[in-house]
């Protein structure tokens, strides 16, 4: 009799021994800005496939970029589409996959003021030239009469790290601040006028929440994670807009022809609900994979993502994708291996 027992904990651990080894692991890295959708992704992609793991180092776009260029990860992530040049530097194709939409918003820390601030495109920008620099500034206090706004600095905070998130704010920058785009320009990193650099949406965020009279910018959803008050922008139409799935919405459908390798800007677009500094994010692919199994994943977890994981977004507060785009990129991941 006892051997039956001995026998089926043979089995039992050859079994479990078996699954450990038959792990499949995928390693990406890159942009903080859709961090929460992708963990739920991978986590629910893994719940589904036990036998696939996918980690994801929320390191920002920048460090996503180098280390997919590298070829140290089996994907990378960025909010900043990357540059002909850096495509080039990769030395094998990389496809852009865009994931879902999401917004920056103005954030702010001002005792006394917990109503949703306006902001014009020129307070933005002369804000972070440091031109502006109390919150109690004649430009400030005429897009928002009847405002208890204070004599007191306004205290810049930024991204330290390279970054997605950076580069959606100043591509928006870049177009409707003739200055900036003269002195600073756009990018995942730049040479800031002013501020205080922190790490990730998550460094901005926390800095924002401590300090006193501080403004810096962030990916909506942290926003609202850390229960930091973020404001209306005037969009091109001249409207004031709030960053929300809908209005995220409907700058991508400012998008009228999708170019074919999906990188594209949707700052500052046109449509009176529109927000103005929304963006879509990608996931760096390469066209084929080191390891073919690997590859066939990663295209599973793609088609798993459009039909699946895109009904997940808007409970994070991203917006999903177009159909039109979704259907684009179906036929671009039959050419991922």
């Amino acid at each position: 009799m006892p051997v039956k027992p001995r026998f089926a904990l043979l089995v039992c651990s050859l079994v479990m021994a078996t699954g450990v080894f038959a792990q499949t692991r995928l390693n990406g890295a890159g942009a903080t800005f859709p961090y929460p959708i992708y963990s739920k992704w991978f986590n629910e992609y893994h719940n589904q496939h036990p036998d696939i793991e996918i980690n994801y180092q929320s390191i920002g776009s920048g460090g996503g970029i180098r280390q997919v260029t590298a070829g140290t990860v089996d994907f990378g992530a960025s909010d900043g589409p990357m540059t002909d040049q850096q495509l080039a530097d990769a030395h094998f194709k990389l496809f852009h996959i865009p994931t879902v939409l999401g917004a920056d918003v103005p954030a702010y820390n001002v005792p006394g003021v917990t109503q949703s601030l306006h902001f014009t495109p020129e307070v933005l920008a002369g804000i972070f030239l440091g031109k502006i620099t109390s919150w109690n500034d004649p430009q400030i206090t005429k897009a928002n009469p009847g405002a208890n706004l204070p004599n007191q600095s306004i205290v810049v905070v930024h991204r330290s790290d390279g970054s997605g998130t950076t580069y959606i704010w100043t591509d928006y920058l870049s177009k409707v601040s003739s200055e900036w785009n003269s002195s600073v320009g756009k990018g995942t990193s730049v040479k800031w006028p002013v501020g205080l650099g922190a790490k990730g949406n998550e460094g901005v965020a926390g800095m924002i929440r401590q300090v006193e009279g501080s403004f810096g910018y962030v990916e909506l959803i942290y926003a609202l994670q850390n229960n930091i008050t973020y404001g209306d922008v005037k969009n091109s139409s001249g409207a004031w807009v709030k960053a929300s799935i809908e209005s995220t919405t409907a700058a991508a459908a400012s998008v009228k022809n999708m170019p074919a390798d999906f990188r594209v800007s949707i700052t500052n677009p046109p449509g009176k609900d529109a927000y103005p500094i929304a963006s879509f994010t990608w996931l760096l692919i390469p066209a084929q994979s080191k390891d073919p199994a690997k590859g066939k994943i990663i295209t599973d977890f793609l088609s798993w993502m459009l039909d699946k994981g895109e009904t997940m977004v808007t409970q994070l507060n991203y917006a999903p994708l177009p159909q039109s785009v979704a259907e684009k990129e179906r036929a671009v991941i039959k050419l991922i291996h």
